[in-house]
């Protein structure tokens, strides 16, 4: 998970949580903190197909929707972002181990999503 600043500038990295606890991670999260917009993976195969991974991640976003109306919700596509992920590991100079380490690169690529969305609106 990532989040960004008040101004909507950069995107840093929050957590990685399970997919069993994310929607009770979510819940108490916007409890403390304004959330106006949940910025979504959409997972595609490389030719712009929709994986099959698409399936549930579009449950949870009901889930969420019927949940949390008052938060909208928004795709974005999520194609070659753990590549970009270990690229910037490589680049930060981390060890093969620390690369290894799922959690980071899923932290790391939704960081990249939630960046990627924002430069996009500002466009």
């Amino acid at each position: 998970m990532a989040v960004t600043d008040p101004l909507q500038i950069i995107a840093g990295g929050l957590a990685t949580v399970s997919t069993s606890q994310l929607m009770q991670y979510l819940d108490d999260y916007i409890k403390r903190e304004d959330v106006e917009l949940l910025v979504v993976g959409e997972p595609k195969q490389t030719n712009g197909q929709p994986s099959e991974n698409l399936q549930r991640v579009s449950q949870f976003v009901e889930n969420w929707k019927n949940k949390h109306p008052e938060i909208p919700v928004v795709y974005y596509d999520e194609r070659f972002t753990s590549v970009l992920a270990h690229q910037a590991m490589i680049q930060g100079g981390l060890r093969r181990k620390a690369r290894q380490d799922k959690a980071l690169v899923d932290e790391i690529s939704a960081t990249i999503i939630l960046q990627s969305y924002l430069e996009s609106i500002r466009k």
